[in-house]
């Protein structure tokens, strides 16, 4: 897709990317290397706000399913930071994703489909991906979602 046809692809879905977030530990957003762009796992800003809470006791699947998808919009804003234009994306291969939830909660799979449906509504066919989705007791500062991926590029 030319730079032209993503940007309105998010126009129509109504995003604006935000300012790529800063890593919290000691690590870098993301890793290029072999034709591939590994981007490290993105936590939920939704308003500037981060997302906390635990599914199944107090986030509800609809702010799950918000919160996986502000995940994905955070690894659109690391990959435009990474790599100068989303026209550069091939493909995305893979995302990786922890749904911060309780023993008895077992729809992670549709709390992803945030990250996942905007990753084909952006792309289309080439934001088809293989993913996982699991559940977790707790998540770094406290975040309800992080969703982390593995994207084919084109050189410059």
């Amino acid at each position: 897709m030319t730079e032209a046809e993503i940007d309105a692809k998010l126009a129509e879905l109504g995003i604006t990317l935000p300012a790529p977030a800063a890593p919290v530990a000691a690590y870098v957003p993301v890793v290029i290397a072999g034709g591939l762009a590994y981007v490290s796992g993105q936590l939920p800003f939704v308003g500037g706000a981060l997302v906390t809470g635990r599914l199944g006791e107090g986030v509800s699947l609809e702010q799950g399913t918000e919160a996986a998808r502000a995940c994905g919009i955070m690894i659109l804003a690391q990959l435009q930071a990474a790599l100068g234009s989303l026209a550069r994306v091939e493909r995305i291969v893979k995302l990786g994703a922890f749904v911060n939830s309780t023993d008895d909660f077992t729809d992670q799979p549709k709390v992803v489909n945030g990250a996942s449906e905007l990753m084909v509504g952006v792309f289309g066919d080439a934001g088809k991906h293989a993913r996982s989705a699991v559940g977790v007791p707790v998540l770094p500062l406290g975040a309800a979602v992080e969703v982390d991926a593995i994207v084919a590029i084109r050189a410059d």
